[in-house]
């Protein structure tokens, strides 16, 4: 049974459609593996022991009676501490929120239940989900599967640890900057950033809702493939028959190569060649306008968040971390024609990245430019804080900033990621992509 904690979701649901796997049993599993598992309080904010029960116990009666809801009914997964859950505190990382308990679940919540997703609990998460880190000293900081000393990344942090460490089958987390796609980066897991607007976001608590996405934490393409489907409810994309033969691939060289250290620029060029040698065509580019979108990107962010949290900021400031603290109120002076400039200027890069990356099937960069840091170090050194910070999410905030849907797949080196960015709307064509990708990657 310990077996179980190790599989995809997708194959743990063709197990449990084959009625070799009782949803009720495999649910045990879990539950009991992160009750006795060492970094329980660090991974997971509330364990929902009941609803987890009764959901595994209906998905049992519905695999007996051959009405399963789809291929991942009765399938255990986490949620980041942001989604609302009817009846169990969702805090979002912050003591500004303790005790705040919702009244329904949020509508990706509900979708996935009504798919037949079991609700193993919520995980812990950077403070209000405003860092790449995944540190957090108001709740907790989840270790990383590769170095119990070091960041997990975040801010879906307890969302990727909890997959890596086997205590979930996939984790659902969101990206804002980076969020799905750092945590699993550095825990060898797969993580899709989705389209903004294309999930909804009703009953999520927001950082920034012009950036916010939802999105999974899991062990394979086809696992996201399936979680996308049941967030939003639609068929699965096909994924059969996907090659990277003809596959254009342009690496990005604007900004994101730059400073990218030992490890992952040497595990990146790796996984160039192997997937050249699958069969793609790889070409480097260049995006200039890309430093404008750099440039404004500061602004909107900090507005957007601050415009959001201030009142529960303003408050109580006392209660957040002070690196937290110090990013969101940078929305405070941020004045209404530089946010609205800044916006218009944003929309007119969208437009010119599109219009020069089309010729391409995918862009393609590393996850992250750094290895996950030392916990310890961060909270002693604020300026190692603020540059490793800016750091972990520099590369991934491309695809948020350009409005791209984006996929990061593990190297085969720990904590190394390649990211691969499709164009706005395009998830279809990108899981495909990553699917042929992750099979030369392998």
């Amino acid at each position: 049974m310990q077996d179980w904690r190790w599989m995809t979701a997708a194959d743990l649901g063709r197990a449990i459609g084959a009625r070799d796997i009782d949803p009720v049993a495999l649910t045990d599993v879990y539950l009991d593996a992160i009750d006795a598992h060492e970094h329980r309080d660090r991974i997971y904010a509330r364990v929902t022991h009941g609803r987890a029960k009764a959901e595994a116990a209906a998905a049992s009666e519905r695999a007996k009676s051959g009405m399963r809801r789809g291929p991942l009914d009765g399938v255990p997964v986490s949620w980041k501490d942001l989604f609302d859950t009817a009846g169990v505190a969702t805090e979002a990382g912050t003591a500004l929120m303790a005790g705040r308990v919702p009244e329904q679940d949020a509508y990706v919540l509900e979708t996935a239940t009504a798919a037949g997703l079991v609700c193993l609990g919520k995980t812990h998460m950077s403070e209000i989900a405003f860092s790449g880190l995944g540190l957090n000293p108001i709740t907790a900081t989840p270790p990383c599967v590769n170095d119990p000393d070091a960041v997990p990344g975040g801010s879906s942090s307890g969302a990727g640890a909890s997959v890596a460490f086997g205590l979930a089958a996939a984790g659902i987390g969101s990206d804002t900057g980076g969020s799905v796609r750092i945590p699993s980066a550095w825990n060898d897991l797969v993580g899709l950033k989705t389209t903004h607007g294309r999930l909804s976001l009703e009953g999520v608590v927001p950082l920034c809702l012009t950036f916010d996405t939802v999105g999974p934490l899991c062990r394979s393409v086809e696992d996201a493939t399936l979680l996308l489907s049941v967030l939003e409810s639609a068929k699965p994309v096909d994924l059969t028959g996907t090659s990277l033969e003809g596959a254009r691939l342009m690496v990005l060289d604007t900004i994101v190569s730059d400073g990218v250290r030992d490890a992952p620029r040497a595990a990146f060029q790796s996984a160039v060649e192997r997937l050249q040698a699958a069969g793609a065509i790889i070409a480097h580019r260049d995006f200039s306008p890309l430093v404008d979108a750099f440039d404004v990107a500061g602004h909107l962010y900090a507005a957007d968040s601050y415009g959001w949290w201030r009142d529960l900021v303003e408050a109580h400031p006392e209660k957040m971390f002070p690196q937290i603290l110090e990013r969101v109120r940078g929305g405070k002076t941020v004045s209404g024609p530089d946010y609205c400039a800044g916006w218009n200027r944003l929309h007119d890069i969208r437009k010119q990245y599109e219009a020069e990356t089309a010729q391409f099937d995918a862009v393609i960069m590393p996850t992250a430019p750094i290895l996950p840091p030392h916990a310890q170090r961060l909270l002693d050194e604020d300026d190692y804080y603020k540059t490793e910070n800016l750091l972990a999410l520099r590369n991934t905030r491309v695809a948020n900033l350009l409005g791209l849907c984006s996929m990061t797949l593990p190297t085969g080196v720990p904590s190394c990621g390649i990211m691969l960015n499709g164009q706005a709307g395009a998830e279809a064509a990108l899981l495909r992509l990553s699917a042929a990708a992750e099979r030369a990657l392998r």
